[in-house]
């Protein structure tokens, strides 16, 4: 069967946020990678770099829910229909996994609530003031809690998306997508040296 990995962008997204755990997840078992927006169309990260997307309503309910962090996050937690189809298809999905600052997304939208966060250090403060619900962890390269993992900042997707890898197939899988991506994994979610 195949596993929809579905991406959330928005403009403003942190390259290395999206495309760190593209190029993990193009290594899970049957998947499709599709990319989508609120309205869809083209995309730009922060650092300029375009790509399509389709709309959001082509996505389908169930599957892995990946969102990145970046810039635009900084606005986007005040969108309200944003925030409600993002909780709509987290809420809907198998997993959903945050990279950096896009944990502030999902925490906006409650369903963190009581659960395990972390996300990039150098936005901690502005990320936990966005939501006091989750049990917000600043010493955490990732963490898991139930379905929903999140990030520390920019490069700590990979070892996050790695870690999921490991839960899911085990860590002989992760390994294997690490040295053939010739990455040093960092293995341990708590091991934060940021």
């Amino acid at each position: 069967m195949t596993v929809n990995i579905n991406f959330l962008l928005f403009n403003g997204f942190e390259t290395l946020d999206l495309f760190g755990p593209v190029e993990i997840l193009a290594h899970f078992e049957s998947h499709q990678l599709r990319y989508f927006s609120l309205t869809g169309g083209l995309i730009t990260s922060t650092q300029g770099v375009s790509i399509m997307t389709e709309p959001i309503d082509a996505m389908p309910q169930s599957g892995i829910l990946v969102l990145p962090g970046g810039f635009g996050t900084r606005t986007l937690v005040y969108h309200d229909a944003f925030i409600a189809v993002l909780k709509h298809y987290a809420e809907h999905s198998e997993y959903c996994l945050t990279i950096c600052t896009g944990s502030a997304l999902l925490a906006k939208t409650g369903l963190l609530d009581g659960r395990r966060a972390t996300s990039n250090k150098k936005a901690f403060d502005w990320v936990t003031s966005v939501s006091n619900g989750p049990h917000w962890i600043r010493k955490a390269r990732w963490t898991a809690d139930g379905k929903f993992y999140t990030s520390s900042g920019v490069s700590a997707g990979m070892d996050m998306s790695l870690g999921f890898i490991s839960d899911l197939y085990g860590a002989e899988k992760a390994v294997t997508i690490a040295e053939a991506i010739e990455y040093r994994w960092n293995r341990d979610p708590d091991d934060d040296a940021f």
